[in-house]
């Protein structure tokens, strides 16, 4: 590890928590340099939703590679673009009832932020945008005023004007409706809110701790946003892609977003962001957003490839089963430490196993379980949540394996403490 301590920056952060040298990978397998193979419940922090080296996708970019197909257009037509704008529309959009324009941006899920919000802002012609507790948008400057983790938000390098924070569903508990906060400031004059141009929201928090929106939160929120001429942005970067068991994490809430942002697995494991906007939206003058890298066409190669996952329902099946064999587990665990106020929240296959009695324990079970072979992360405002992010694909045995690593090393993290304790009396 030499190499990188001398000579990458301070500020990476990963290889602290996976403190190995990763040489190979396939689907839910990571393999490192001394060939010692790692569960994935990782996923590229939700970008290899299909797994690593899809072998798919993997025999498709070495023919196109082979026959000099086109790597760098910047927004030109290509026939790898035109594949993919083509299949995207008659596999996701047109089935879902859903007319959104496509807008390449740079190609990472902050670009696409970037991207919605400056719209929003352009269209409305107001500059105020509303955001919530606990909320992750990324960390380029727009992006990071709508992030609420104060740890990304120091005052020497974001501007935090024209954001305003509300609480998430559930942000203080289930005897305040946060709904109700919300509309009161928007009805009230001298609330100090200047009316949004638009809300973003996340239906799931990845990154600040697996917070949960209901079908009823999101479904006040779309009417808010209607009631009051506010655009609704939908961030699904880390979520959406098949991550709930629909492709947008918001179908189940039947709810239509004027604005979603799609990243991370969108493009296969390669860099691809994209806006879907209401045609009405699309208000641009042609040149107006730009950017060096807002087509990526070995990703639309790639992603053409794993759209075909949705061309029937049996990916979205197996996630649901997939996702329900993840919550039994962690609510058994939860339940043999219920002394704790463990806490399991998720759907489909995006779980968080809180141990809210003491919040350092999700560290401490992370880093046994990388010893152990499994690669897993914490999210939250304190990392005091184990989120759960394996492929998709994963197969059974496996996942159930990755469990079980998981559970050997909550019981062993826990047991230690308890020794620990029963010493110090």
């Amino acid at each position: 590890m030499r190499t990188f301590e001398n000579h990458e920056s301070i500020v990476r952060g990963y290889i602290r928590s996976f403190p190995t040298i990763f040489d190979q990978a396939k689907g839910a397998i990571l393999k490192d340099d001394q060939g010692i193979e790692y569960i994935d419940f990782f996923a590229g922090a939700g970008t290899l939703n299909y797994g690593h080296n899809n072998p798919n996708v993997t025999n498709k970019l070495i023919e196109y590679l082979q026959n000099d197909g086109i790597v760098h257009g910047l927004d030109m037509a290509t026939v790898a673009k035109r594949e993919f704008i083509s299949m995207f529309v008659d596999i996701i959009l047109k089935p879902r009832n859903l007319d959104y324009k496509l807008q390449f941006t740079g190609p990472t899920g902050t670009n696409a932020v970037e991207t919605a919000l400056k719209l929003a802002r352009l269209v409305k012609g107001k500059s105020n945008i509303v955001s919530f507790t606990n909320a992750y948008h990324g960390l380029s400057q727009g992006a990071l005023a709508v992030t609420g983790n104060n740890f990304y938000r120091d005052e020497s390098h974001i501007s935090r004007s024209n954001v305003t924070f509300m609480p998430f569903d559930g942000y203080f508990g289930s005897h305040m409706d946060s709904l109700e906060i919300f509309r009161k400031y928007l009805e009230d004059n001298s609330s100090g809110l200047d009316t949004p141009a638009a809300v973003i929201l996340e239906t799931i928090q990845g990154e600040g701790g697996i917070n949960v929106a209901s079908k009823e939160w999101l479904q006040g929120i779309e009417k808010l946003c209607k009631e009051f001429d506010m655009l609704l942005i939908v961030d699904d970067i880390q979520v959406g892609n098949g991550r709930t068991g629909e492709f947008f994490s918001f179908e189940f809430a039947d709810i239509k977003p004027d604005i979603v942002t799609l990243s991370k697995s969108i493009g296969g494991g390669l860099p691809m962001a994209l806006v879907l906007l209401r045609s009405d939206l699309d208000q641009w003058k042609p040149g107006e957003h730009t950017g060096t890298f807002r087509g990526n066409n070995l990703a639309f190669v790639a992603s053409s490839v794993l759209l075909e996952y949705w061309s029937s329902d049996d990916l979205s099946k197996a996630v649901k089963y997939k996702g329900k064999i993840i919550k039994q587990r962690l609510e058994a665990l939860a339940k043999k430490y219920e002394k704790y106020n463990c806490k399991v929240r998720g759907r489909g296959m995006v779980y968080g196993f809180e141990i809210a009695s003491d919040p350092s324990i999700a560290s401490e079970v992370t880093k046994q379980a990388f010893i152990d072979k499994l690669v897993i992360e914490t999210s939250g405002s304190m990392s005091q949540v184990v989120k759960f992010l394996p492929p998709l694909t994963i197969d059974e045995k496996l996942l159930i394996k990755g469990l079980e690593i998981f559970e050997k090393a909550v019981d062993e993290v826990i047991k230690e403490k308890e020794q620990k304790l029963k010493k110090e009396f």
